[in-house]
Order: structure tokens, then C-alpha cells, then sequence
């Protein structure tokens, strides 16, 4: 039997057992606290005690599963207490990376989201895919020393990227701030870089788009009950990410979200990162803002440059930024009538108090009043970290869905 056929045959195996009360299933209740005791699994999937209690053997085996302390006892007849079940979030750990245009965080997670160890430093993504992987996969074995776990512990990469992404390929699609990196196999090159730097096998990598992970990070650890969130990050760039019913919404190919390149009037004379003009990142982005601040004399860059003067209290700033947000509000009344959200939440080097009042004068003004009566418009909760977050989350619910978990343990031998 060739390799693939090996693998494909592992997927087949998996996916029939995932819809059979699998043992990947039970984890994803064990997970999201729909089912907690041996009693309630049974109650839940109508499987048997000893089925039950063979599938939850195999979770036991990996290291998956863990008893906790015995809850209440249940029935008014008294009897022995539920021990109950709890994921196990020490028996692996996740690496993410998140790329900007000028620098890049990276980090060592708890399979629960507890960032154990991380790192900020500079790099070029004008420098290139092989360059910009290789470096952060040496990155990765630093931080894995510095946080005292080995790299056969890691489960899988989470790595966030400031362009748009196809998610079944986990590469780039003509992304205007990452010139080099179209189509590239970013997923094959961050794992043999892994391996290069630590010495052992390849692991999974995925990868998506950076507004897309924020909104994903701080959707599941803050706003867990809203089922409509949208983020809008302005930084050098302007993104939008989107969770609907606890997902990612991408689109067909992973374009969800670009509003950056919504045309805008005031944008007609503004030529964009993405070769056209009048593009609403051309003249409301962090880039924007800095280029203008520059033409008047005051050194600016980029957007964390920006965030830097807002932060400094700079006066010139704060009045292109509360432009800026005004142009942004614009825009987003269509998209909260469009997605009627629950949270809007503005995030980025821009996510100031100017741009905020920009965003909610103009919004607040063209939307129509059912979409934004129950609308909360906030900032990042989570800050620059929300993206580390996102991306091991990300890794973490891929590698322990049903199909995929049943898969794994097929693998183990367990």
C-alpha cells in the first residue's frame, strides 16, 4: 500500500467512526461542556455504558482526557458522585506566529490559549517568504527553550498574515503588502524550517489572514455568545474579519472581508497598495495617515508610527486619525447593515479614541437605526496579542474536531 493510500485509508477509517459516536466526538462534548460525565455522554449520543467507556479509554490513552473533581450527585436516591471529565490542555502545546508588514509576534501557547512564552522582533515581509519562514522557525526553537517545552510537544503552527488566504491551501492570493509571497507554499516552508531549527519531524501548519484571526481570538475569549462579530483592523493596511455562529466567515476562496479596497469618493486621486486608485485603505489607513503626517514635516512611516504620535498625544495626528475614522464609518454603516452584528470591534494601530469618534459619527449617521440599536462598538480586548491568540486557537480547534481527532488517534495506534 503506498503512503497515500495509507493516509487516505486513515481519513476513510476516521471520517466512518466520526459519524458513529466516535471517540472524537466525545471529546468535542467533553470540550464544550455539552456532556462532562460518563452519565451525560451516554444521555447525549445513546451509546451504551461499555461503548462509551471504550471510546473514552482510547482519550484516556492519548493523553487527551483527564478526571476532575466529582461533581453533585445527580438523584434525589443519593449514590456515588459524576467524576468529572476534563480536557487535558498539558499534553501538547501550539506555536503562532503573526506576520506584519515590519515585524512579527511569535509565541508558545497552552492548548487552553495561556500564552507561555513570547517574542516581538523585526522583520521585512518585503524580504520574502523563504527569508521571513526561516527566521521564525528559528524563532520558534528560542522560544520553546525559553518556555521549557521540547518540540515534540508541539501539535501544530498557527501563523496569521496580513493578506488574503486561501484556506484549502493555506497560501497567499495576490496580496498587496506581501510582494514575493503569491501562491507560495507557506505551510511546507514554516514546517521544514521548524524541523531545520529543532531537529524533529514536521507538524501541521495553517495559516490565514490576520483580521480574520483577530476577530477569531477575540470572539472565542470574550464575546463567546455573539453569534454575528465583525473586526475591522487599521493598521498599515485595512482588514475586516468576521465570525459567524462561532466560525470564520472567508468567502468561497478566502476574499471575506477586504473592505479596504471598497472604492470611496474621497479616494479618486489615491493610488493603492493594490494598483488601483480611490481605494478606501489609499486614504484611511495607518500607511495613509503617515504619508499625510509626513507631507507636514512630522517623521511617520507607518501605522505603529501613528499609533506612537496618538499615544504621545500628538495633535495633528489625532485630527487625521478622527478623519480617517469618519471615511471608515462610512463605509461600515453598509457593512453592519449587511451583516447586522452584534460586536463591532475596531482594532489596530488606528483603535484610538480620534478614530473611534470618527467611526461612530459617521456610522451612527448613515446606518439605519434597527441595525445598530443592539450594536456595542468597542475596541480590542485582547490587544496585539489577539492574533497570537486567534492562530492557536485556530490550530487547536482543527486538530481536535471529530473527523480530524479520530483521525489522529487511528495514527497513534490507540
Amino acid at each position: 500500500m503506498t503512503e497515500n493510500a495509507g493516509r487516505t485509508g486513515t481519513a476513510g477509517r476516521a471520517a466512518r467512526a466520526a459519524g458513529q459516536g466516535s471517540a472524537g466526538e466525545l471529546l468535542a462534548l467533553v470540550r464544550s461542556g455539552r456532556a462532562t460525565t460518563r452519565g451525560a455522554l451516554q444521555q447525549v449520543t445513546g451509546l451504551s455504558r461499555a461503548t462509551v467507556g471504550q471510546r473514552l479509554d482510547r482519550l484516556f490513552r492519548a493523553g487527551w482526557l483527564r478526571e476532575g473533581a466529582a461533581g453533585p450527585v445527580d438523584s434525589p436516591l443519593g449514590g456515588r458522585p459524576s467524576v468529572r471529565l476534563e480536557f487535558d490542555d498539558s499534553h501538547a502545546v501550539v506555536l503562532a506566529a503573526d506576520l506584519d508588514t515590519r515585524h512579527a509576534r511569535t509565541a508558545v501557547l497552552s492548548l487552553s490559549g495561556e500564552l507561555l512564552a513570547e517574542h516581538t522582533g523585526s522583520l521585512l515581509i518585503e524580504d520574502g517568504p523563504d527569508v521571513v519562514l526561516g527566521e521564525l522557525g528559528r524563532w520558534f526553537g528560542e522560544l520553546l527553550e525559553k518556555a521549557g517545552h521540547r518540540a515534540h510537544e508541539v501539535c501544530g503552527i498557527g501563523l496569521s498574515v496580513p493578506g488574503p488566504v486561501d484556506s484549502d491551501t493555506g497560501r497567499v492570493v495576490q496580496p498587496p503588502m506581501m510582494p514575493g509571497w503569491d501562491g507560495y507554499d507557506i505551510r511546507t516552508r514554516l514546517a521544514r524550517s521548524f524541523a531545520e531549527h529543532t531537529g524533529t519531524e514536521s507538524v501541521p501548519v495553517l495559516v490565514d489572514n490576520d483580521a480574520n484571526l483577530m476577530a477569531y481570538g477575540e470572539q472565542r475569549t470574550a464575546y463567546p455568545d455573539c453569534s454575528a462579530f465583525a473586526l475591522i483592523k487599521v493598521s498599515t493596511g485595512i482588514g475586516a474579519g468576521v465570525v459567524v455562529g462561532g466560525t470564520i466567515y472567508r468567502g468561497i476562496d478566502g476574499g471575506a472581508g477586504d473592505i479596504g479596497h471598497i472604492r470611496v469618493p474621497e479616494g479618486a486621486d489615491a493610488l493603492c497598495k493594490c494598483g488601483s486608485y480611490g481605494c478606501l485603505a489609499a486614504v484611511a489607513s495607518g500607511g495613509a495617515v503617515a504619508r499625510r503626517l509626513a507631507e507636514t514635516g512630522v517623521p511617520a512611516a507607518s501605522g505603529s508610527d501613528v499609533r506612537d504620535l496618538l499615544t504621545a498625544g500628538h495633535p495633528g495626528a489625532a485630527a487625521l486619525a478622527r478623519d480617517a475614522g469618519r471615511l471608515v464609518g462610512d463605509v461600515l454603516a453598509t457593512v453592519v447593515t449587511l451583516l447586522n452584528p452584534g460586536v463591532l470591534m475596531i482594532a489596530g494601530d488606528l483603535a484610538g479614541t480620534p478614530f473611534l469618534t470618527g467611526v461612530r459619527e459617521l456610522l451612527y449617521q448613515r446606518a439605519l437605526p434597527r441595525s445598530t440599536a443592539h450594536l456595542d462598538v468597542v475596541t480590542s480586548r485582547l490587544g496585539e496579542r489577539a492574533g497570537l491568540v486567534g492562530a492557536g486557537l485556530l490550530v487547536v480547534e482543527h486538530l481536535y474536531a471529530p473527523e480530524r481527532a479520530e483521525e489522529r488517534l487511528l495514527a497513534m495506534g490507540v
